[in-house]
């Protein structure tokens, strides 16, 4: 099943309502969808390199919006609307231990992890971000920074270098990601320590 979804959203890529289709999906992978935006933004920023910034911007605010959607499920209809969500994708039972575990400052670190290396999952924090009634403002500036960079990393990528580019993102660029969100969680854990 993922991978005929993940066939079906690159083949989006090459539609002429490809740009509408990339805010779609970058909306809703951040509340609801499994596949991230970046299968379509590659391939479509690889073909129109001239407009990879325009598709970094549509595909940061659409992803911010789809945040702001998650949050707002998590913090109005978590018993609902979002624990069926969770508990189609199996994630249910993770997200009520991560619910009991964190405190506002670990979802915000969260959030800015999973934005920029889907760790977890950007749908599974932004409704733990309303489920944990994080400030509003606070997630969107947040969103904004995270997503807002990871797009804007891919598109500097792609334009400067190309097809060339694509495999290592495709391969490594989620390990890379990764490490520095691993970093950043040890940076916030050696702080809590220092600061207590």
């Amino acid at each position: 099943m993922l991978r005929r979804l993940y066939d079906w959203t690159m083949s989006l890529a090459a539609r002429k309502s490809a740009e509408v289709c990339l805010a779609a999906i970058s909306f809703v992978e951040s509340s609801i969808f499994l596949v991230p935006a970046d299968v379509l933004f590659l391939p479509m920023a690889l073909a129109k390199p001239e407009k990879v910034w325009r598709y970094a911007a549509i595909a940061t605010v659409t992803s911010v919006l789809g945040g702001i959607a998650g949050w707002f499920l998590g913090y109005f209809a978590y018993e609902s609307i979002a624990r069926p969500i969770l508990e189609f994708y199996g994630k249910a039972e993770a997200f009520d231990q991560l619910r009991l575990s964190v405190d506002y400052e670990t979802v915000v670190l969260l959030l800015i992890t999973s934005g920029l290396a889907h760790l977890p999952p950007i749908k599974v924090v932004t409704i733990l971000s309303g489920v944990a009634h994080v400030n509003i403002w606070l997630f969107i500036v947040s969103a904004i920074v995270a997503r807002g960079g990871r797009f804007f990393l891919l598109a500097w990528l792609l334009r400067r270098y190309g097809e060339p580019i694509r495999h290592f993102i495709e391969k490594r660029l989620g390990q890379i990601a990764a490490v520095a969100a691993v970093v950043l969680i040890g940076l916030f854990v050696a702080y809590r320590l220092i600061a207590h």
